[in-house]
């Protein structure tokens, strides 16, 4: 058995070099180092001071730069932070002695200009703050580190910089030092605005997060405010969290913490999640003292012309609760409130709108003078003939509720709502799982500051008035749609679909309602189905992605081009299959009917087709499927339909693919399933001043598209102009100064959230070029769209 290295000799300075102590396996390294043991010992003691201590000409062999064995240091002080503090006091003392001497040798002048001179002797430095902290036990040493950090700061060395903010991050979290934290508040502010490396702003946010206490909170979370106007979107979500923590953690005055709220959804409404908002209507429903005042200011934020789906959300929650309140103000009046909240309702998703028909049913028990408007817009066909059976059933009972309850049957229904319990906030939660595994400690601050408590520790809750249908539910109604079944075949195969690019009925009643048709199927008594039929045939979802499935055919993306502007037509055809699409869209919500044509006298056995998400695609868009026979006869044709809900928006569409055996040989094909993004445009009608306020609004240039291209086909207004309506924007006139540019505006609905569109095409016929531009509050979207548009001309 082959002999240990000698272990290095450590009371006359001359040590193995560095160069071979790397070259020996990291276990027997550390045996060397503690002979017998992991454990530090007194032996280290004579060594690391001799190294720290010693000039650059007393280890001239191993001094890189004049600073003595820079390497070997850094990894000595490393290996110490695995192990906690020595117990024995003149041990301790003697690192305490050399983690000192590092300090003030940092603050020597340097002997050098060379980079490589300023590289070793901060990377001791680093790696002895990193100690100090680490052991955290001596308050003189962590405020000189936190002084040394400070110098920093403001360093012309970018990686400096980063290096002294996450360190001081941690610093912040040390009772011992975290004042001495607090007084570089204004350098930390000034390099969340002016820094130009993300990462480095985003070290600045996580620091006066770390920093902030009673004393600073007001104006740590003013400035992060005035921040997230402009901060780049990869970080936004985190700095909302931060600040909606912040404002509950530290708030004494109710009326602040409202205010930083409403202010965050005003500036960054894409961004507050559903935890912050959840959280606000809890500790206004459990504060007597800010309801009145909450109503109010939610009052005055939902007259901005521009208004958030969410302030809509908070809006019509707090009125519905105590709108009572503010009722006794003209401005403020009970039909001026009813007004305000019904202007938005068309703009609104489903969720938002089922909210705010439970309002309305409060209104009637706050305010009966406001009973008669409310029936109206609950009798109104639109929404007891809503395709939606979650507005449809609310609308239905609600109207049913105001009409035969008493006043005091009424009252019971509709009180108000009970203060919430008081449990641990959620938004916290959600925060350390967006910083990842390990966030804890930097995010669970080891300060308690005694003073300070959340001014409400419930739990989320979930608003009586909100409703979210799961993915699953039957939004549009989808399930009345008759089983697919093979059709009769035609007396010839030269046409076997259905007339799929127009827009009427189906000749073929086997075919199965028109998009029209089965949009309002839900108004007529569903047929009485057995349990054991309901079990039968389920819908299954969309595959998420079966690694067998071949490429899309290489016309695959010619083919859904075609289908950018348009819902009917021939997706696919070949010798054997012909395949239509018959599709409408509302809202986040779509219904599509896929047709398969056999053109051949032969049957098609094992016929499969099944939608598949490429990558994460299911977690934007999900679809349901319908099953279809297996068997196709020769000349005959089947039905397919498709439930489609957006979830966020997506770049990618889903995928078809279609198998099938064909005289005992297996075919197979894929397309591109024609589901884009803006199929759930829906068309915004705007002045011309709004457009141009909003246009404005969006000038990040991470936020606007644009693209010029020449032409490819005729330049024919009529047909531009029918292409941007069946894109899915509005089109503005009398907005654009010239009057042959094409100015449109629409809202992306997706479950999660909405995305505002503006866009403005200018043709120069005389060129044969157009010039698209886009703008949108988010940039893969403008991207997105702006190259689909500008394929189809």
């Amino acid at each position: 058995m082959s002999q240990p290295p000698a272990p290095l000799p450590c009371a006359r300075g001359t040590f193995t070099p560095h160069l071979r102590l790397r070259l020996i396996p990291p276990q027997q390294r550390v045996a060397l180092l503690w002979p017998a043991s992991h454990a530090p010992r007194p032996r280290l003691t004579p060594f690391s001071p001799q190294i720290v201590s010693s000039a650059s000409t007393d280890l001239q062999d191993y001094t890189y730069y004049f600073v003595p064995a820079p390497w070997l240091s850094v990894k000595l002080l490393r290996l110490l932070q695995c192990y906690p503090p020595p117990e024995d006091a003149a041990v301790k003392g003697r690192l305490v002695e050399c983690l000192e001497t590092v300090l003030n040798k940092a603050q020597e002048p340097p002997k050098s200009k060379k980079v490589q001179h300023s590289n070793a002797k901060n990377a001791i430095l680093f790696e002895t703050i990193s100690l100090i902290i680490h052991y955290d036990s001596e308050p003189n040493l962590l405020v000189r580190a936190c002084n040394q950090l400070g110098q920093f700061l403001q360093h012309r060395e970018t990686n400096l910089r980063y290096l002294a903010l996450e360190s001081m991050c941690t610093l912040a979290s040390s009772e011992f030092s975290h004042e001495a934290v607090k007084t570089h508040i204004d350098t930390v502010i000034n390099a969340l605005k002016t820094e130009r490396d993300v990462s480095v702003r985003q070290r600045a946010a996580d620091l006066l997060y770390a920093m902030c206490d009673r004393s600073n909170a007001k104006q740590i979370v003013s400035e992060m405010l005035r921040y997230l106007e402009t901060a780049d979107y990869a970080i936004r979500e985190e700095i909302v969290l931060k600040v909606a923590i912040l404002a509950e953690k530290y708030a004494v005055d109710y009326s602040w913490y409202v205010d930083t709220i409403l202010n965050l959804i005003r500036i960054a409404g894409d961004y507050v999640s559903e935890e912050v908002w959840y959280r606000v209507l809890q500790i206004v429903t459990n504060r007597d003292d800010v309801q009145g005042y909450a109503a109010k200011t939610v009052f005055e934020a939902l007259q901005a012309p521009a208004c958030h789906e969410n302030m809509v959300k908070v809006g019509g929650y707090i009125l519905g609760e105590f709108g009572n309140l503010i009722a006794g103000d003209p401005r403020s009046s009970p039909p001026v409130q009813f007004s305000l909240l019904h202007s938005k309702f068309h703009l609104c998703s489903v969720a938002t709108r089922a909210l705010l028909l439970s309002t309305y049913i409060k209104f009637i028990n706050l305010f009966p003078e406001t009973k008669a408007t409310i029936q109206g817009v609950l009798r109104a066909g639109s929404q007891l003939r809503n395709a939606d059976v979650e507005l449809q059933q609310r609308a239905v009972e609600y109207l049913t509720l105001s009409s035969v309850a008493s006043t005091d049957v009424l009252a019971t229904v509709l009180e108000e709502m009970p203060p919430f319990p008081e449990r641990e906030s959620s938004i916290l939660a959600k925060l350390k799982r967006k910083k990842g595994p390990g966030a804890g400690s930097a995010l669970d601050d080891g300060r308690r500051d005694p003073s300070s408590s959340d001014i409400n520790g419930g739990v989320e809750p979930t608003p009586s008035t909100v409703s979210t249908p799961s993915p699953s539910a039957d939004l549009l109604g989808l399930r009345a749609a008759p089983p697919p079944a093979a059709a009769s075949a035609p007396s010839g195969t030269g046409n076997l679909l259905v007339d799929v690019s127009s827009d009427g009925p189906a000749p073929q009643p086997s075919l199965g309602p028109t998009p029209e048709e089965a949009f309002l199927s839900e108004l007529e008594p569903p047929a009485p189905e057995s349990p054991m039929a309901l079990l039968a045939d389920p819908a299954p979802a969309a595959d998420s992605g079966p690694e067998d499935i071949g490429p899309p055919i290489p016309e695959a993306d010619e083919l859904l081009n075609k289908f950018v502007c348009k819902n009917n037509g021939v997706l696919f055809e070949n010798q054997l299959l012909q395949i239509g699409v018959k599709s409408e869209f509302r809202q986040n919500l779509g219904r599509m009917y896929l047709f398969y044509g056999n053109k051949t006298s032969v049957q098609f056995q094992n016929f499969s087709p099944s939608v598949v998400h490429p990558g994460d695609l299911q977690t934007h868009l999900a679809v349901q499927t319908k099953r279809v026979a297996a068997q196709v006869d020769g000349g005959a044709q089947v039905q397919q339909v498709l439930n489609i809900e957006c979830l966020r928006d997506f770049l990618a569409p889903p995928f078809l693919s279609v198998r099938f055996r064909y005289g005992g040989a297996p075919q197979s094909l894929t397309l591109k399933l024609p589901v884009t993004i803006n199929k759930f445009f829906q068309p915004t009608e705007m002045a011309a001043q709004d457009f141009f306020q909003r246009w404005k609004q969006l000038s990040l240039p991470q936020q606007e598209a644009q693209k010029i291209f020449k032409a490819n086909h005729p330049m024919d207004p009529e047909v531009t102009k029918a292409k941007l309506l069946g894109f899915g924007s509005a089109l503005l006139d009398n907005v654009d100064p010239n009057p042959e540019n094409f100015v449109g505006a629409g809202i992306i609905q997706t479950k999660a959230l909405q995305v505002g569109c503006l866009l403005r095409l200018e043709p120069n016929a005389q060129a044969q070029m157009y010039r698209l531009t886009l703008r949108t509050s988010k940039e893969p979207v403008s991207r997105h769209l702006c190259e689909l548009l500008a394929q189809q001309f």
